[in-house]
Parts: C-alpha cells; structure tokens; sequence
C-alpha cells in the first residue's frame, strides 16, 4: 500500500496520529482544569469515562494512535539514518532553517512517552484498568493506607502529587512535550502540502501559541495539584468527603443487592444442605471483607462528616470497654476495685 511503502504514505501518517494526539492533549488539559475550579465535577466526569463500553473503546484507539505513531517514527528514522549513511557524522553545526527539535524528535518523543508511562502507571492503570478487570473494593489501589474508588479521580491526584519527585518528572515532560509537539504541529501541516511561503510561517506562530498554552497549562496544572496534595484539600475538602461518602455508600449497597441474590440462588439451588451451609459462609466472608474494606475507606477519606465522626467515636467506645474487660483476665491478681468495675461493666454488654 502507498501509505505503508512509501516514504509520504508513512509520514501523512505520522501526520494524521499526531493531529489526533494533540486534540486529546487539548481535551486532557481541559478536564484537567476542571479538577481546578471544580474538583467534584471532575469526580463526575471521571466516574462517567470510568470502565464504560464507550471508554474503554476510545482508550483503545488512542493506545493504537500512539502505538503507530511511535512505529512510523521509529521507521521513519530509520529510513532517513539509511539514506544519508556516514554523511549524518560529518554534520557538525546545523543549517539555519532547520530546528534542533526536528532532528531530535525521536528522543524527544522516547522522554515524552517515559513520561506518559508514569502517568499511566499513576492514574489509569489504578482508575480505568482496576474497574474494566473487577468490582471488588479490594482490588482498589490504596491512598494514605485505604482503598480508594476509582472514580474518584482527585484521590489518585493526592496520592500521585504528594510524591516529591513527581512535578519534577511532570515538568521534564512537558518540556520534552513542548519540542516535540511545537515541530509536529506545524510539520503534519507541511506533510499534507501546506509548504508555501505564505502558510508555512503562520502555522509556525500558530503552532507555537498553541503549544505554549496546552503545555503551559499542563505545567501549571502540575504545580497547583502539589500545592493542593501537600496541603491535604483534596482529603479535607467538605464536598468531596460527602462525594467520597456517596460514592462509598453506593458501591456497598450494590453488593448487598449482589449478597442478596447470591443468597436466593443458593437457597434455590438443588445442593445438599452442608453445601449450601459451607456456600452461605463463604458468601458472608467475603461479603463481610468488602464492608470492612469500603467501612475503613469511609473513615479516612470522609473522617469530618458527621455520620462518621459517630461511626468513629462509638468503635473507639466500643473498644474501650473491651479493654476494660480484657486487662483485669491479664492481671494475675487483680484488685478488688477492678473486680467490682468489670462486673459493672459486664451486662452493658
């Protein structure tokens, strides 16, 4: 095919990848804005392109965008290394017209996708990935030591920027991403034909505003996200701890229901009654580990509501009257007093 054998074919597209590559940036760095002016609606919007039909084919075309980008260019340099041979060697200042960022595109792009695996590795793989593989809250990547729902994008921020060395791998990006996307801007262009005079120099200057403002963007983006993770907003916000709580709230009465129906296929079912006794056990354990599982999320991400803040204080009262009780049994002499207080105690029980 002319697309694939030909030396045009493959640079219109690289041209066409790189178009759609940069519309998503532009895409991205919007629904990164509103993590900034509005982090519960970027909850929403997350949970909406969470483990859908619709999102899960979309990120299946972007991963093969990138994926024949990243080989067309690894041909594409190929091919020009090929052609010019030892003549690349004696090249030791380069012409006037021609950018450094042309001639580095292939490592610029080897920083940039670095870059994109640790993003992935920090959001989708935790986000969209864990809710396509499983529902089980246990399956959950844990934030400040509990389970964290994967729709709710702003707790995978805290975690992510609360790390020291992640705006400064943020930033190396996207300065790679600068270069890289300010000469593919205006190149896909000059691919398809737009090489005149008159164009080429305005989608330069276009190329670059745009560029600049997505990339910029991003940087600031990654700065205000730190400030906001060290400052612990995104755990003690009031509205998000309710959205937390929802989400939570929601996702243990759906198993419920689940509990529910797993327990009248079990009582209908034609097994013998030790089967569906050990069936019924199994049933309650796991179902009883889900709930511990979303109780300890609801109380470190939700802890100044003031439903949990009761949940809280009564296990901590709970649990101090267990102790109470358990201290005297340890003692091997214990007092009269604390005789007399354990009986008290006792019937409450």
């Amino acid at each position: 095919m002319w697309l694939t054998n030909s030396s045009i074919g493959r640079k219109l597209i690289m041209s066409i990848t790189g178009a759609c590559l940069i519309l998503f940036l532009t895409f991205h760095v919007l629904m990164n804005a509103v993590a900034i002016v509005w982090p519960t609606a970027y909850n929403t919007i997350c949970q909406l392109l969470g483990a859908n039909w619709y999102a899960l084919v979309a990120s299946m075309g972007l991963a093969a965008l990138f994926v024949l980008h990243i080989v067309y260019a690894f041909i594409l340099t190929l091919q020009n290394r090929k052609a010019r041979g030892n003549d690349r060697y004696n090249v030791t200042t380069l012409p006037p017209h021609v950018e450094w960022s042309s001639n580095n595109m292939l490592v610029l792009g080897i920083v940039v996708v670095a870059f994109l695996v640790v993003h992935m590795i920090q959001f989708w793989a935790k986000m969209q990935l864990v809710e396509a593989l499983s529902h089980d809250p246990a399956t959950w990547a844990l934030v400040d030591g509990a389970a964290a729902n994967p729709a709710m994008g702003t707790l995978f921020i805290h975690a992510a920027f609360s790390e020291v060395w992640t705006p400064i791998v943020y930033i190396i990006g996207f300065v790679a991403l600068w270069f890289h996307m300010n000469h593919g801007f205006w190149s896909m262009f000059q691919t398809a034909g737009w090489n005149n005079d008159t164009w080429l120099p305005r989608l330069k200057k276009v190329a670059c505003w745009w560029t600049t403002i997505v990339v910029g963007l991003f940087t600031i983006q990654a700065v205000w996200f730190t400030i906001q993770a060290k400052s612990g907003e995104y755990l003690n916000n009031p509205e998000l701890q309710k959205q937390y709580f929802e989400s939570c709230v929601e996702v243990l009465q759906h198993d419920q229901e689940a509990f529910q129906g797993k327990m009248m296929d079990i009582q209908l079912s034609e097994a013998t009654e030790d089967v569906k006794m050990q069936q019924v056990q199994d049933l309650q354990r796991e179902i009883e580990a889900k709930t511990m599982v979303l109780t300890n999320a609801i109380k470190v991400f939700c802890k100044d509501l003031p439903q949990v803040k009761a949940l809280i204080k009564q296990e901590e009262q709970q649990a101090a009257m267990q102790n109470e009780v358990v201290e005297p049994e340890i003692e091997s002499e214990p007092d009269s007093d604390l005789d007399s207080e354990v009986n008290e105690v006792e019937p409450q029980n």
